[in-house]
């Protein structure tokens, strides 16, 4: 009966296993064999999270950040573990495949469960997806009776906005030189699933946060478009949240011995910082 947020992926863009490392004779990724054992924490789709708002009569308000490519695999999984039916918004980071391509997926809700989904964008990704879904921003060439999603588009700036009375703040950070991507702070939980950069004038609004969920692509090093963990740590020291979970992550991070190295943060430091996972379920205080 409170708000709380499911990580739906918590992967790269490839996703977790590799094809390439699976099909490899001479596979020595480690990291790719154990996600593709059923249930194995290593095993990570596109980065998504879901936010779920309990209603005053029941039933709950979902409000999903993010659909990319592998959009429809995790809700296969995880939408009937949890109980999950509609999606009453979506919320974009940003416009690559791993953020919109699961938009044309949308039509399983909008054709068989609601009339339609409200899609929150920054003008810039609206135009990005005026080319690669330009069927879905304009249906007026659609045939009668052909099925796509019924998206509504709401261009958002770089101010809060209100979406099912819950105020998102956008987070203005760099993802590679010259991309700009969104971050969200909804309540107390700070969201930043693509980074490479923070600028200063986004820090003030990361001050105070319970939950911080921040981009770690690689153990060793940053990429030129992606906070690795030596990084993520720093700014995490930086912003000082309650709580830090990682998201994002490629083959080169394995979940247990990872978590067990961040284990020791918290004796010497008092950091409490995991690694997040595919299904992660948390409560949280908006």
């Amino acid at each position: 009966d409170q708000p709380e947020i499911i990580f739906l992926g918590t992967g790269t863009s490839e996703g977790i296993p590799r094809v390439s490392c699976l099909t490899n004779p001479h596979n020595t990724c480690t990291v790719c064999s154990k996600a593709a054992l059923p249930g194995n924490r290593n095993r990570r789709l596109n980065t998504s999270l879901l936010l779920c708002l309990p209603k005053p009569y029941g039933g709950k308000c979902n409000i999903l950040i993010d659909a990319g490519k592998f959009f429809y695999h995790s809700a296969l999984r995880w939408f009937p573990t949890y109980g999950i039916r509609t999606i009453d918004a979506v919320i974009i980071t940003h416009s690559h495949a791993d953020a919109i391509g699961g938009l044309d997926d949308l039509r399983d809700w909008t054709n068989n469960i609601q009339p339609s989904i409200p899609i929150y964008t920054a003008q810039r990704d609206f135009e990005v997806m005026k080319k690669t879904h330009y069927y879905l921003v304009d249906t007026s060439g659609i045939l009668p009776g052909a099925a796509v999603s019924t998206l509504q588009f709401n261009i958002i700036r770089d101010e809060p906005f209100i979406v099912h009375d819950v105020e998102f703040t956008p987070l203005p950070v760099w993802h590679g030189r010259g991309y700009c991507s969104f971050g969200y702070r909804f309540g107390n939980v700070c969201y930043i699933s693509d980074v490479s950069e923070i600028p200063e004038e986004t820090y003030p609004f990361l001050e105070n946060c319970d939950i911080l969920i921040l981009d770690a692509l690689r153990p060793d090093r940053s990429s030129s478009t992606h906070f690795g963990l030596p990084r993520a740590l720093e700014e995490m020291r930086k912003i000082k949240p309650k709580r830090t979970l990682f998201t994002g992550m490629m083959h080169l991070m394995d979940h247990e011995k990872t978590n067990e190295e961040l284990m020791k943060l918290r004796e010497m430091e008092g950091m409490d910082v995991q690694l997040s996972y595919d299904g992660l379920r948390l409560p949280v205080i908006l």
